[in-house]
C-alpha cells in the first residue's frame, strides 16, 4: 500500500525584494502618477510591531491606496519578516528588506533629513511630493494624510 500524501494548497508568498542603492529611485519610477505610502519598519521595533494591526486594517479598508513595506533589517531576517507580514495579512503587498552593508547609505537615499528612527512613514502624492512622519500614527492621522495625497486635482 502506498503512503497517503496530503498537500495543502497554500499560496506561496514572495520574499521581500532586496532594497539596495538605487531601489528608492526604482520605487518612484515604478509608481508614476500614483500616490502611495512607504512604511519603514523593523522586526526589532516594538512600536512598529504594534502598528501592524492598524496597517493591516488600513490595507483592507483602503484598497485604492498603494502601501509599500520596507523592513530596515538584514536579509538574514527575511523569514521573520515574512512571518510578521503574513500574520498581519500584509504579505500580498509590495515588500522590501534592506540588502546593503551600509543601512545609513540607504536611509540617506530615501531621505537625507531622516536619522533612522522607526517607524517612519512617507506619504507620496501622485507627483511624488512627500511627507515623512516618524513614530506611530493614529488612524485619524493616517486618514488626514490619505486625504492630502489622494485628493483629485
Amino acid at each position: 500500500m502506498l503512503p497517503l500524501l496530503v498537500c495543502l494548497n497554500t499560496p506561496a508568498q514572495a520574499e521581500p525584494s532586496a532594497f539596495t542603492s538605487g531601489s528608492y529611485q526604482q520605487l518612484l519610477a515604478n509608481n508614476p502618477n500614483q500616490p502611495f505610502m512607504l512604511v519603514v519598519w523593523s522586526i526589532n521595533c516594538s512600536s512598529c510591531l504594534k502598528d501592524m494591526e492598524l496597517l493591516s486594517r488600513i490595507h483592507t479598508s483602503r484598497p485604492e491606496l498603494k502601501m509599500i513595506m520596507l523592513a530596515a533589517d538584514e536579509l538574514s531576517a527575511t523569514e521573520q519578516i515574512q512571518t510578521i507580514l503574513e500574520k498581519h495579512q500584509l504579505s500580498d503587498i509590495e515588500n522590501w528588506v534592506y540588502a546593503d552593508e551600509n543601512p545609513q547609505k540607504l536611509q540617506f537615499e530615501i531621505d537625507p533629513k531622516w536619522y533612522g528612527e522607526l517607524p517612519r512613514t512617507y506619504f507620496f502624492d501622485k507627483t511624488h511630493q512627500r511627507t515623512g512622519v516618524s513614530g506611530v500614527l493614529s488612524k485619524e492621522q493616517y486618514d488626514e494624510m490619505f486625504t492630502k495625497i489622494l485628493q483629485p486635482e
